[in-house]
């Protein structure tokens, strides 16, 4: 009987390897892989390359995770990434601000349109689905009113985000302040510990004595500052604000956190995962474009990664509940 256990020990050990790190492991063949059907892949240059690209996705993506574990969903991240920056660049532009407080003010705007809609989910009781999708057209429409279709200028201090300190861009630098708040924010506080049993079951954090609705709008408006964060970064690469920037990003920043580990039914994510889920949609766009694939093929493989992300989030809560 004991042998039994032992023979079977070391393979569950790796079934739950597998289970908590698959999108790792994923990451790391598809890494070998394309250094296989590439030399390009691997040089430094495109290191550096897929380091800027992923800070935008994974900046939006954190604050995702936030609503995700918290048991809802923001389709609005990149309407309001483009409508933060759109702000920020017409701050300084038309009204004359100061380049750090019109960053600033990009920033509050993000925080503003996040709150709107945990307001609208938590006390105005619409689902998260249709007060998020109510904000993606309200915040992109906002953003072409306030450039009437056209980019903006930005100041210097938000093209400053798109340089380079020495040979380390600044976008990679923000990534890794942004995960490490992130990471402080769910792990290590109350409102992180809280995301958790409110997406677990809100019902029971309710008549645990937790303030649901409050965790609700917090949630939310980190939401919102995160993608703020993600849109003024894109600003400072491009050295403009889009009035169509960050279209569809949405879709990537759900896609990174459900890669990542996380589930749609809520109480469940990492940011560490989310990062992961970010740089597989990174990796898997860089590496086909060096393959010369057209974006139109990009997009079909991007669906089925995203598939079969969800459907293994299905397998897993599947085996858990038997």
């Amino acid at each position: 009987m004991t042998t039994t256990v032992k023979a079977h020990k070391p393979s569950f050990k790796v079934q739950r390897f597998l289970s908590n790190n698959g999108a790792l492991v994923g990451l790391v063949v598809l890494c070998v892989v394309l250094f296989i059907a590439t030399p390009d892949f691997l040089t430094g240059q495109n290191i550096l390359n897929i380091g800027i690209q992923v800070s935008t996705v994974a900046v939006l993506a954190f604050g995702m995770t936030f609503v995700i574990v918290a048991g809802g969903i923001d389709l609005s991240v990149g309407s309001v990434a483009a409508l933060s920056s759109m702000a920020g660049g017409f701050l300084f532009t038309s009204s004359g601000v100061p380049g750090w407080l019109a960053l600033v003010g990009g920033l509050l705007i993000g925080l503003i349109a996040g709150a709107v809609n945990g307001l609208a989910s938590a006390y105005g009781k619409l689902p998260s689905f249709i007060a998020t999708l109510a904000m993606l057209s309200v915040a992109r429409g906002l953003t072409l009113v306030i450039s009437g279709g056209r980019p903006i200028a930005t100041s210097p201090e938000v093209s400053f985000l798109g340089s380079n300190i020495g040979a380390i861009p600044v976008p990679i630098m923000v990534l890794v302040v942004a995960a490490g708040i992130a990471w402080f924010i769910l792990n290590r506080t109350v409102l992180g510990r809280s995301m958790f049993a409110v997406g677990g079951n809100s019902e029971a954090a309710r008549l645990s004595g937790l303030p649901v609705k409050r965790i609700v709008v917090t949630v939310f408006a980190l939401s919102g500052l995160f993608a703020a964060l993600a849109g003024l970064l894109l600003a400072g690469r491009l050295d403009s604000a889009q009035p169509q920037a960050a279209v569809g990003y949405e879709l990537d920043a759900i896609a990174a956190v459900v890669i990542g580990g996380a589930s749609l039914s809520g109480g469940v994510g990492r940011i560490s995962g989310t990062f992961v889920g970010a740089l597989v949609l990174v990796v898997i766009r860089n590496g086909l474009n060096l393959l010369n694939v057209t974006s139109f093929w990009q997009q079909v493989v991007i669906g089925l990664v995203i598939a079969l992300a969800v459907g293994f989030d299905v397998l897993r809560r599947k085996s858990r509940r038997s």
